[in-house]
């Protein structure tokens, strides 16, 4: 909370009422194409851009609305320590918070229908679950979640699993099985705005169907990030005010799952690349061998880079310690196009965890240097002195 309070004026109607931007407290709805009430207030405006994000879903669990649960918006109002909390759903949120009420002494069991953290590297997040493991948290994959009820403990969870049913029962309960788009207050079929449950539909310009009208973020679906609504805002305003066109991308948006060791991904993963692409290069190298991470202590993870045989790289997974601020080389060899080769041009400081990127990217040299051809060109080259 105290973070929450420091950052809070970045993003206050204070700071913006100065900025000259009008701030109306109100819940917003579309009466036409062109006009947009917000309480007593009618609004008409060449532009409108729709940036209401997302809420937490809510599964059809039988019970779960005769239960007290937590979101990922409700459970840092809680000021006591948790006992057992169950969480429902292995995605980064869950993960996450997995590991943070683990830290904080609370004993954590995590179900997911699917694989934990299934979204990202096989690999990378077999280093996450493993840490988690060791630390006590328990974790059951591939598990459907029956029913919820009220337990003495607080609430009973029943699981089936392999045709069998289990029952895991603890103080409090946190759904996180993912975010739904914010659309159903805004009154949009009167703007002709087109939308579905995956949210707001949009263009490459992220123009919706009525062309005075822009979503970003959440809103229209797809990854879930802040930082890509960020990115979303700069092309709308050099749409809507520059006129210069320029389409959004999902295709090189960098994610994080914030755990302790943190994964990094950008790109494609192993598996996906493999699904991809008919021939693709794998270069791996560990934390353990860099010097940075061996004088912090914290040799845990690898750096994996994805290229086509030509060295275009086509993604990078970083599992270790600040993964997320390593991911962002890569992020901008992507956006420039850059071949892995580039980086090894590179100088980096010494000792620093960022060398784990020029390693890797020297990797992709590695199997040239057993050729005999080359051999033969250094053998005839010798002889020159």
């Amino acid at each position: 909370h105290g973070v929450i309070a420091a950052i809070a004026p970045n993003d206050s109607a204070e700071r913006f009422t100065g900025l000259g931007v009008r701030v109306i407290h109100a819940t917003a709805n579309f009466l036409d194409k062109n006009t947009v009430e917000a309480g007593r207030v009618l609004i008409r405006a060449r532009r409108f851009v729709v940036a209401t994000g997302s809420s937490p879903i809510i599964p059809p669990i039988p019970g779960v609305n005769e239960v007290p649960y937590f979101t990922n918006e409700t459970i840092f109002d809680v000021a006591d320590r948790i006992q057992h909390l169950i969480i429902v759903g292995g995605g980064p949120i869950g993960i996450e918070l997995a590991q943070a009420y683990r830290m904080l002494g609370s004993h954590v069991t995590v179900i997911e229908a699917a694989a934990i953290l299934g979204r990202e590297d096989e690999e990378a997040a077999r280093v996450v679950i493993d840490r988690l493991t060791k630390s006590g948290v328990l974790f059951h994959p591939g598990a459907r979640v029956e029913r919820v009820e009220r337990s003495v403990q607080g609430v009973a969870v029943y699981l089936g699993k392999d045709g069998e049913t289990d029952i895991i029962k603890g103080s409090h309960l946190l759904i996180a099985t993912g975010r739904k788009p914010t659309v159903k207050t805004l009154s949009l079929e009167r703007a002709g705005v087109k939308y579905d449950d995956k949210g707001i539909k949009v263009n490459s310009h992220l123009v919706t169907s009525n062309s005075k009208i822009y979503a970003i973020g959440d809103v229209i679906g797809g990854p879930q990030f802040t930082h890509l609504a960020n990115y979303h805002a700069g092309i709308v305003i050099r749409n809507a005010l520059f006129r210069l066109r320029p389409k959004a991308s999902t295709a090189n948006i960098p994610r994080v799952t914030y755990t302790e060791p943190e994964l990094a991904q950008i790109g494609l993963t192993e598996a996906e690349a493999r699904k991809k692409y008919r021939r693709i290069r794998i270069m791996r190298f560990p934390f353990a061998d860099n010097d940075r991470a061996q004088a912090e202590r914290k040799t845990e993870g690898f750096i994996k880079a994805i290229t086509k045989k030509n060295g275009t790289i086509l993604g990078c997974t970083i599992v270790g310690a600040e993964a997320g601020e390593m991911v962002q080389l890569w992020a901008m060899a992507m956006q420039k196009e850059m071949k892995i080769g580039d980086l090894t041009t590179i100088v980096f400081p010494y000792p620093t965890l960022s060398e784990l990127s020029k390693r890797v990217a020297y990797a992709y040299y590695q199997p040239t240097l057993t050729k005999g051809w080359l051999r033969s060109i250094i053998g005839f080259l010798r002889r020159f002195g």
